[in-house]
């Protein structure tokens, strides 16, 4: 039976490098599950693996999409597990690898059913965030669904009324309309995730920060300010530059931003997968074992 290799783990603790070597050792395909680096103007600053990589190993769902398109997690199951299904007539396994929560699982479980929220309790929803603020938000959220808002970035206005929409609308939590019941998938799926010593991790993370600096994320992120308003680019380390560019910070303290940011998400990433019972977790420099160890379940899955 087809089997699709899943590698989690949180943001810069090294699960491209990871994936790429599986899939030169596999002879197979990338898809990649990573919602920022499917935009073609973000390169950089979404950590895109570099050019000989991508021409090494196939990669799916790379800058296919622009951010001035509208794209969602709904489209993206829809798109990739189509892919997958067609990538699978000719290679086996697959390597499905990224940090965003939500896509990897509604390829691994199947999207939310989410309910429809009125026009009305949209707009009463919206106005009230107007007049009180991204804080009183996030404190709504709190009262109304306390797990959803550990796991949400809390900078998302978007994700955060969204939530306060679906509890008022529902009655019920956002939370409590996560499946309880995972879609069977015509393929085995086998979860490997990389993790390392906190304060290793974000060492890792503050020096690719300073690394993306030096390879022009600054530029890249002046050459889509314009669009600032877009949600495709109320991101990590492209809001806080903007920010800058606004003259509400100095270019240091956007910088120092940018990492706070990157090792607040890499946690909520940490607190999101840890609750999967199915992950086998290695850290980064386990990749003979991780083979090993996924070599030994496709033989006996």
């Amino acid at each position: 039976m087809n089997t699709l290799i899943v590698i989690v783990g949180p943001t810069g603790v090294g699960k491209s490098a990871i994936s790429i070597q599986l899939a030169q050792y596999y002879s197979t395909d990338i898809i990649s599950a990573d919602s920022r680096q499917i935009f073609r103007e973000l390169s950089i600053g979404t950590a895109v693996p570099p050019e000989e990589d991508l021409k090494s190993v196939a990669h799916h769902f790379i800058q296919s999409r622009s951010i001035h398109q509208y794209y969602n997690v709904s489209e993206y199951e829809t798109e990739a597990i189509e892919r997958i299904d067609d990538l699978f007539k000719s290679k086996n396994p697959l390597i499905l690898t990224g940090g965003s929560m939500m896509y990897i699982d509604t390829i691994c479980k199947g999207i939310d059913d989410i309910p429809t929220v009125t026009p009305e309790i949209r707009n009463e929803v919206v106005e009230w965030y107007h007049q009180n603020g991204l804080e009183a938000l996030q404190q709504r959220l709190l009262a109304l669904d306390p797990e959803y808002y550990r796991i949400v970035d809390l900078d998302n206005h978007k994700r955060l009324l969204h939530g306060v929409e679906v509890c008022l609308m529902s009655g019920k939590t956002f939370t409590s309309f996560r499946k309880n019941t995972i879609v069977e998938r015509p393929f085995r799926i086998l979860k490997i995730g990389i993790n390392q010593n906190r304060e290793l991790l974000y060492s890792r993370i503050n020096q690719r920060v300073d690394q993306m600096m030096k390879d022009g994320l600054l530029e890249e992120a002046r050459s889509v300010y314009p669009y600032r308003a877009l949600n495709s680019l109320n991101t990590v380390g492209y809001k806080e530059l903007f920010s800058y560019f606004d003259g509400n910070c100095t270019l240091d303290e956007a910088i120092d931003l940018i990492k706070c940011s990157t090792r607040k998400y890499a946690r909520k990433q940490l607190t999101w997968f840890r609750k999967d019972l199915d992950i086998n977790w290695f850290e980064p420099d386990q990749i003979n074992e991780i083979i090993s160890f996924s070599q030994e379940k496709l033989n006996t899955l």
